[in-house]
């Protein structure tokens, strides 16, 4: 069966279509009732909720969503402790047959916990925070990244920092680079193509700032290889773990710069890109459901991940059946914020007609970090039980290298079974420039 025949592959002029849900009537008041009224008697996703697969004592999205936003308004009770245990991996979305939005009442209630019930003392709240704002940190560490990755993959070190602060001491932190992508990009002078007509402006997010350059380096040699003109404008985190932890404050004040600063280059003709598919989920469905600031919605329908824009505007295909690389076999894991976007199939498509590649889906299994979930002590075992069908798959697979979009995937995929891990923008780079 071709990709066209089959529903379950979405071509990429149907994954243009993605659009964010919206439910709110009165724009200056958040109403999630239209959203609960849609909740019946289904429960399609609890039984696709990673968490609630391993633990018994959560309830699952539909009573951290509908049924909890039910429960407050008629008598008026606290939000449930429980809502911290949803990782925001966002697999409910995409489950349910009602376009319930699940995640975004799970966002909601996770901020009203955070800000009105939480002891902004506590140990877990300053933690939460800390990791949150992981920018903060990596932009302090990467100043001296030796002596930061000496320091805090010393033993002692990790076993104070998950006694004083909950973070586990089973993970390597991963490495600040020797030089930042934005210290690189200014070395090198900016963009090195210009174009009237093909523009984008790159949302490269922390990770691919601080520690893995090498990807952002790919996506603009790649872009400048098809003649994209590129912009790389003042940025702030995505949100991403902002909202995973229910710090909306936060996740607004790095929204309000991430969507001023897009917003304009939209205006001259730019299109938005991530490297990463939380970034590109944030950017495209938690903005507009969370946030109103004047251009969230320009923002939003200008957003795309990398490969899935490459895929839209270029001829992408006809470029990979004429490249060849060397002998090399991957095992590849779609992340969760890449399947609730319609792209968990495109590495494997694209990758498969690439002359020296053997590439091998592992599953629909989500890996079980979720960002900064994976890194509480309390919530380690947890994620290493959802990551056992992903590890167990990959052992198997025939490749011994691991690829994924998503940063944090590939530290549980590393973590999990050893193996190092590539972004597609390493292979495309390799195999087209």
């Amino acid at each position: 069966m071709s990709d066209a025949e089959n529903p379950s592959n979405p071509t990429p002029d149907e994954q243009t279509d993605f659009e964010p849900v919206q439910v709110f009537d009165d724009e200056t008041e958040m109403d999630l009732r239209p959203g609960a009224d849609n909740c019946y008697k289904c429960t399609t996703c609890d039984t696709t909720c990673p968490v609630a697969e391993v633990d018994d004592d959560f309830p699952g999205p539909k009573f951290q969503g509908p049924e909890q936003w039910r429960l407050k308004r008629k008598d008026d009770e606290d939000i449930d402790d429980s809502i911290t245990s949803c990782s925001n991996c966002m697999r409910c979305d995409n489950a349910c047959p009602s376009s319930v939005p699940l995640s975004q009442m799970h966002n909601t209630a996770r901020g009203e916990y955070v800000d009105k019930q939480m002891d902004k003392l506590s140990r877990e709240y300053l933690r939460n925070r800390l990791l949150s704002n992981y920018r903060i940190m990596a932009e302090i560490g990467s100043k001296v990244p030796r002596l930061t990755n000496f320091a805090l993959n010393n033993s002692l070190v990790q076993k104070v920092n998950e006694k004083v602060l909950g973070i586990t001491s089973e993970r390597d932190f991963p490495e600040f680079a020797e030089q930042t992508f934005r210290e690189w990009w200014h070395e090198r002078g900016g963009a090195q193509v210009s174009s009237e007509e093909k523009k984008i402006a790159y949302f490269h997010g922390c990770y691919s700032n601080y520690n893995t350059p090498e990807v952002a380096k790919a996506l603009v040699r790649v872009f400048e290889e098809f003649g994209y003109e590129i912009a790389v404008p003042r940025q702030r985190c995505s949100g991403t773990p902002m909202f995973a932890n229910g710090m909306l404050d936060d996740a607004e004040r790095a929204a309000e710069v991430n969507v001023s600063e897009f917003s304009d280059l939209i205006d001259e003709g730019y299109d938005v890109i991530a490297s990463c598919t939380s970034c590109s989920m944030s950017l495209r469905q938690e903005y507009p459901e969370l946030f109103e600031f004047h251009g969230t919605a320009e923002v939003s329908a200008h957003t795309y991940e990398a490969m899935e824009y490459l895929r839209i505007h270029e001829d992408l295909e006809s470029e990979i059946e004429d490249a060849s690389v060397e002998e090399q076999s991957f095992a590849y894991h779609a992340p969760c914020h890449a399947r609730n976007q319609g792209l968990e199939r495109q590495a494997v498509e694209l990758f498969r007609e690439l002359d020296g590649v053997n590439i091998e889906d592992v599953g629909d299994s989500c890996s079980g970090i979720s960002g900064t979930y994976g890194w509480k002590d309390e919530k380690y075992d947890t994620s290493m039980k959802i990551g056992e069908e992903m590890f167990d798959h990959m052992e198997h697979a025939e490749g011994n290298v691991g690829m994924t979009e998503c940063p944090t995937c590939s530290m549980q995929m590393e973590h999990g079974t050893g193996y190092d891990i590539k972004h597609p923008l390493q292979l495309l780079e390799e195999a087209l420039v």
